[in-house]
């Protein structure tokens, strides 16, 4: 059963891909028994270092990729299961996606107006002249101006790439977006241009978002609570403030201890924390599940590592 309180419920999910041929062929687990929620308006971060399974998941909750198991509601329906004409309406009605890359995104024979279009006329909008004038809305609203409506991709810079993927995503009006690293591949100085009018959006908008990262500073200036990822499983979820000031995870507090200092001297002298599973835990007499440890504060631990977690906070 879905809960009214969140807008997006992922329980279980778990996404496999096949590797090799013949006798050679292993089956991958991508994404490992994954369960978090999001309530509207709310943004989600969700971090962890490339190839731990964070932008599997949000294609997989789009339906980029089929589910191998679990389940995922959106406002209280699930999302999940068998693909119909039906599903795939109102998957495209209400969720978007903003694409990591910002040149492999976008159709280099397609104009401006076409691509940011595109949406509104797959859901029906057939009056050229509506939709132009959207378009030349959204424009405006990312940043842009209606004289670009009529120009190709390769003629703009990566960060008016990046925000004219955001009006595509943004023009139909979703009541999701699943934002995919979409400042990695920027400058640092486009990075911060780019979050802010995501904000701006954001709260213009009333939308809820689920923003995929590997970069901590920039999902702690923009998200309400982040969930950490390792290895295709999500280890520890917490309010924004909660995990950057007592994370509890080993793998947490190596992921925070990465993040360069301003300050030189302080930089030259920081303590980096290094995670090794195999050291960090035994399991090997007792199985770790996912546990509340505080209000809103969730860690995969075993129960004596729960025991440790609890004496650690004073609870």
């Amino acid at each position: 059963m879905a809960d009214a309180e969140y807008i997006l419920e992922v329980k279980h999910l778990c996404q496999t891909f096949e590797s090799g041929r013949g006798r050679k062929k292993i089956t991958v687990k991508a994404v490992d028994d994954v369960s978090f929620s999001i309530r509207p308006s709310e943004t989600f971060g969700l971090v962890g270092e490339s190839g731990c399974g964070k932008t599997t998941t949000g294609r997989t909750i789009i339906r980029l990729y089929d589910p191998a198991s679990g389940q995922v509601f959106f406002n209280g329906r699930e999302i999940s299961g068998r693909m119909t004409g039906e599903l795939r309406r109102y998957l495209t009605d209400n969720i978007a996606m903003i694409f990591q890359d910002p040149i492999e995104s976008l159709n280099p024979r397609m104009t401006i107006e076409e691509i940011i279009g595109e949406g509104l006329r797959v859901r029906g909008v057939k009056d050229k002249q509506e939709i132009r004038r959207r378009v030349n809305e959204m424009l405006c609203k990312v940043g842009l101006t209606q004289e670009h409506a009529t120009r190709y991709p390769h003629e703009f810079s990566g960060g008016q790439r990046q925000r004219i993927g955001i009006a595509r995503a943004m023009i139909t009006q979703p009541k999701l977006i699943i934002a995919d690293e979409p400042v990695s591949a920027l400058d640092v100085s486009i990075q911060a241009q780019v979050i802010n009018l995501l904000n701006d959006l954001k709260e213009e908008m009333g939308l809820t978002v689920l923003f995929i990262a590997h970069n901590l500073s920039v999902v702690k200036y923009f998200s309400d609570r982040i969930g950490v990822m390792y290895f295709g499983k999500l280890v520890e979820v917490a309010r924004g403030d909660d995990l950057y000031k007592k994370p509890l995870h080993p793998y947490t507090r190596s992921l925070l201890s990465a993040i360069p200092e301003p300050n030189p001297f302080t930089e030259r002298s920081r303590r980096r924390i290094d995670y090794d599973p195999k050291t960090a835990h035994d399991y090997s007499r007792e199985s770790p599940r996912m546990v509340e440890i505080e209000q809103e504060h969730f860690v995969y631990c075993s129960p004596s590592e729960e025991a440790a977690y609890q004496k650690q906070l004073g609870l």
